[in-house]
């Protein structure tokens, strides 16, 4: 890596933190603002958490096109403006349109930042540095989750709306100093790998379609997100609750536990990760998710004591931090990697859309059938979990050396253009 390139990458990471931090400032605490606090109901609240989805869905396709044509960092900067913009009036609005709107603007400009961020990390890294990268992003999200949260919940007072205007100003104002220090990144461009296909002229979806690692990348991380990231807080919790019988501050450490793995475990598990073939360490990950949901079938459909369920649930949340941790430095470097030259932006919107997508009907899957079919639910998902592991070794065969093992293009073991994987398996 160049000196330019690691000033623009620390700048980079510096974004990272300050957006997650942004949204855990807020994030949680959008139902209790909108249902209670302004008084417009469950219902509104209901449809401001469901605009957040759908504005991030109706942006990403032609965020990709944007960040292709107009590089990232333009596109990252008018994210940053449509976000702040959105928080500060959300903090002001008192009707139900202008929330609805509000939060479309904050919503659309916060899905954007990150296939914005993801290619900025690509074109600021080398094939020997990009997972330790993405490995950093992931920790800094986590991170600036956490204390964005924390903070956030000792600002706002339920009772006072200056309360909540005050934090939605100042989650404004992070995106505008976050627009400030983005402003400064000159952007270097890196290496592409030896045997990353041609880019077409138009780079069309078309395009990205007919790349069949691709397509099963995104068909992979669609249950990726369905089975982990998108039951946290809705079936998960839920199944915890009612059959499990977890307390509210179990389900709070439970949490607390699945952020400390990640935080623990991120650059603990990134040797190992970086001298694995990606496919089954994605496979692996399926597998360690698989005992998750053993765990946590145990906490609530088994017979033992309060402690002991408890203890189990806290450890189902611990070994998905333990597979995030694993997957942070492979799927998206991943996604770079299949991607054609100059096309880095597109791939990382369509997998920042295929994310969207699990995590929108995830909640809506697994919150009822959480709360009341505790045991289709966890086999459910144990399935799911197995079929990551299955999906993984399959893209495998589709994947060229390069692209599974990485480190062989430091090597020079491979030639442009060399066999899929399984024709140099170990």
């Amino acid at each position: 890596m160049t000196r330019a390139m690691g000033a623009a990458m620390r700048r980079i990471h510096v974004g990272n933190a300050l957006s997650a931090f942004g949204l855990g400032f807020t994030v949680p605490y959008l139902y209790v603002y909108v249902a209670q606090v302004r008084g417009l109901g469950a219902m509104t609240a209901g449809f401001v958490l469901a605009v957040f989805a759908v504005a991030a869905l109706i942006v990403l396709p032609f965020a990709g096109r944007a960040i292709v044509r107009r590089g990232p960092l333009p596109v990252l900067l008018a994210a940053l403006v449509a976000a702040s913009l959105g928080a500060l009036s959300l903090g002001l609005a008192g009707g139900a349109a202008a929330v609805l709107l509000s939060a479309a603007a904050l919503g659309a400009g916060q899905a954007v930042m990150q296939p914005a961020l993801a290619t900025m990390i690509v074109d600021c890294s080398s094939q020997d540095t990009r997972s330790r990268a993405f490995a950093t992003q992931f920790f800094l999200q986590n991170l600036g989750l956490g204390i964005g949260g924390l903070i956030g919940g000792h600002l706002v007072d339920a009772t006072r709306v200056s309360s909540f205007t005050l934090l939605f100003s100042v989650e404004a104002a992070i995106f505008l100093l976050l627009a400030g220090v983005m402003a400064t990144v000159r952007m270097p461009h890196s290496p592409r790998m030896a045997d990353a296909p041609a880019r077409s002229a138009k780079g069309s979806w078309k395009q990205l379609l007919g790349n069949r690692a691709m397509v099963q990348l995104c068909v992979l991380g669609f249950v990726l997100f369905f089975a982990c990231y998108g039951q946290f807080e809705s079936g998960l919790s839920a199944y915890g609750v009612e059959a499990a019988g977890i307390s509210t501050s179990a389900l709070g450490t439970a949490l607390a536990a699945n952020t400390l793995m990640i935080v623990v475990a991120q650059f603990a598990v990134l040797k190992f990760v970086e001298r694995s073939r990606r496919s089954r360490v994605i496979a692996g990950v399926g597998l360690i998710w698989a005992v998750a949901w053993v765990a946590a079938g145990y906490a609530g459909l088994g017979h033992g004591s309060r402690e002991m369920a408890t203890a189990a649930f806290v450890s189902t949340y611990a070994l998905f931090g333990l597979g995030e941790a694993m997957l942070s430095p492979t799927v998206a470097p991943l996604v770079a990697d299949l991607a054609p030259e100059g096309m880095a932006g597109q791939y990382n919107s369509a997998f920042a859309l295929v994310k969207q997508l699990a995590l929108a009907v995830g909640p809506a899957v697994g919150g009822p059938l959480g709360a009341s079919l505790p045991a289709p639910y966890v086999v459910t998902f144990l399935a799911f979990s197995v079929t990551i592991s299955v999906l993984a070794l399959r893209l495998g065969r589709q994947l060229t050396p390069v692209q599974d093992r990485p480190w062989l293009a430091r090597t020079r073991v491979v030639a442009r253009g060399g066999a899929p994987a399984e024709s140099l398996a170990a």
